[in-house]
């Protein structure tokens, strides 16, 4: 019996220091509770192996493989039968691994971008690790977490037989509100990135620093040791997915910061706002291009362009209005924004591929001789 689909990620085995990983997770969820069966082909890699929080998952089967190699001469057949594969963003040798599922595959192709903004910055400069530019038409669609211009420029642009969006989702039985007391007056969570860490330290540090008798917590991999956090900053380095949901939970805020390539692109909306407002915790977000789309700006969460904005937020909001909002974030959740939503939205879009009538094109590997002549 022949795969429903294969899906060739970055990481669905640990969660540590990607974001990938419960991205995957909810959707394999989503897909599993639609009756879908789902190999999910993760490269073994060492850094993941010491943090494994779900080396099995009950709603796919999870298989490693060590390199191109090894991938070839165990999955080449059930990549060739199954009736979609899916190859996400940042996988090791994924320009090589795209060629393989190009060449191979019988099935609806598709790439799955997780990285949307930081792929279009890279692909035209040739510099993208893990997809080139030629291979862009090669598959059948292209599934973005970014929408808006990035869907016109995936077409017009690179020339992207069809693209669509694919946003993240939540899986709603292990993100939901819990009684549990509010400790942290605004959380954050997320891995260190240089680019993002300007509005880290002007949106919670600053506030933290003018706030002393109010408490924050920063979760997140990668930061550097002299970085100065203000004392009422607490620093954890790493929480497993089974113990997000109490990290929302004890907040009475949450903060969303995007990195400079996203917040550029705009449309791309973070797995983390999605799992916030699932547990209730009302969200305080940068500004950026498309947020509308996702929530209402006002009404289902605030935005922030400074500190000042963020001590207005922690000081002034009543105890109605904070849960008026969280409670109107977390109704979008549900209604549009779950994980058998989205697998179901996944599944619409591999329907449309298959009933357009259009030939595909016949994918011939270029050499990098080719490439430069096309240059």
């Amino acid at each position: 019996m022949s795969d429903d689909i294969v899906i060739i990620g970055l990481a669905i085995t640990s969660s540590w220091g990607n974001g990938h990983a419960t991205t995957y997770r909810s959707l394999v969820k989503g897909l599993h509770q639609r009756r879908r069966r789902v190999l999910f082909l993760e490269q073994d890699q060492p850094w993941y192996a010491r943090h494994r929080d779900a080396p099995e998952s009950p709603y796919c089967e999870t298989q490693l493989y060590r390199d191109l190699a090894d991938l070839r001469l165990r999955f080449a057949r059930r990549i060739a039968a199954a009736d979609v594969v899916i190859v996400g963003s940042y996988v090791c040798d994924g320009r090589e691994v795209c060629d393989l599922v190009l060449e191979q595959a019988r099935g609806v192709r598709a790439f799955y971008d997780i990285d949307t903004p930081v792929t279009l910055s890279r692909l035209a400069a040739d510099q993208c690790g893990y997809l080139r530019a030629d291979q862009v038409p090669g598959f059948d669609i292209i599934l973005s977490f970014a929408g808006g211009p990035a869907i016109e420029r995936l077409q017009g642009e690179f020339g992207a037989r069809r693209a669509a969006p694919l946003y993240c989702s939540v899986d709603l039985d292990a993100y939901r509100p819990k009684v549990m007391r509010r400790s942290v007056d605004l959380g954050y969570m997320g891995t260190y990135s240089s680019d993002r860490q300007p509005a880290l330290e002007a949106l919670l540090n600053e506030a933290a620093r003018r706030l002393p008798s109010r408490s924050f917590m920063v979760v997140g991999a990668q930061y550097p040791e002299p970085l100065d956090w203000p004392r009422n900053v607490r620093r954890v380095q790493h929480l497993p997915p089974a113990q997000h949901a109490d990290f929302y939970n004890r907040q009475r805020f949450t903060l969303n910061v995007t990195r400079a390539e996203m917040r550029r692109c705009g449309y791309s909306p973070s797995v983390r706002l999605f799992e916030a407002a699932a547990c209730g915790a009302p969200l305080i977000s940068d500004e950026w291009p498309g947020l509308h789309e996702v929530f209402a700006p006002g009404v289902e969460i605030l935005t922030a362009g400074g500190a000042q904005d963020v001590i207005d937020v922690l000081t002034q909001l009543s105890e109605h209005e904070r849960l008026s909002i969280a409670a109107a974030a977390r109704e979008r959740v549900l209604e549009t924004h779950s994980s058998v939503q989205r697998a179901a939205e996944l599944e619409s879009r591999i329907e449309d591929v298959k009933s357009c009538c259009s030939p595909r094109r016949a994918y011939a590997r270029r050499t990098p001789e080719a490439r430069c002549a096309l240059s």
